[in-house]
């Protein structure tokens, strides 16, 4: 039995599916414990995110090997199962990059990862204005924090974000808007 992909509200009202975010979520989650697993100083990562359901009845003995559990097999309806896009070589400009970008129909969705460093809101105010002074000045100063984010979107409508401070490595932050530039990007590539 072949499974279509959930798509998007056929209205074009573009009204996210809630039980499909919960699944973009779970997979966000995972994905970046996975990274987290190789610790800091990664590249960006990029991910093709696929139905569990679809996937497993495209190449069952891949699946049955990545030990995937199908909704038939009590898995939860909708689960997303992400490949690594081992390619994907980032430039600098993670939305530039991400804007050259088309997925066929068979991908639900996609995450990318990247880590950043930032300032307190009260040390933006000096920052340099040429993007290389920028950088050597974030990367100098006392204050920066660390940040991991993965943000997903999907062909539901869904976009959502997971991030992971290294000062605070025991606490997982997520939010729809945690990176609104990169989801309605990731989101774009899916159009």
């Amino acid at each position: 039995m072949t499974t279509d992909p959930p798509t998007a509200d056929p209205t074009g009202a573009g009204a996210p599916d809630p039980e499909q975010h919960d699944a973009l979520v779970a997979a966000l989650v995972d994905l970046e414990r996975h990274i987290g697993a190789a610790g800091w100083d990664q590249p960006s990562r990029l991910f093709a995110l696929v139905l569990t359901d679809v996937f497993a009845a495209a190449e069952p003995e891949l699946a049955a090997e990545l030990a995937l559990r199908t909704s038939a097999e009590g898995g939860p309806p909708g689960a997303l199962t992400a490949i690594e896009q081992e390619g994907f070589e980032p430039s600098g400009d993670l939305v530039a990059d991400l804007e050259q970008l088309e997925w066929p129909e068979t991908v639900f969705g996609c995450a990318v990862s990247a880590e950043r460093s930032f300032l307190p809101s009260g040390a933006e105010a000096d920052i340099p204005d040429d993007p290389e002074a920028a950088a050597a000045y974030v990367a100098a100063h006392p204050d920066r924090q660390e940040i991991r984010v993965v943000v997903g979107a999907d062909r539901a409508g869904n976009t959502h974000g997971v991030a992971r401070l290294v000062s605070q490595p025991g606490e997982l932050l997520g939010g729809e808007d945690l990176v609104p530039g990169l989801g309605a990007a990731l989101a774009h590539t899916l159009s």
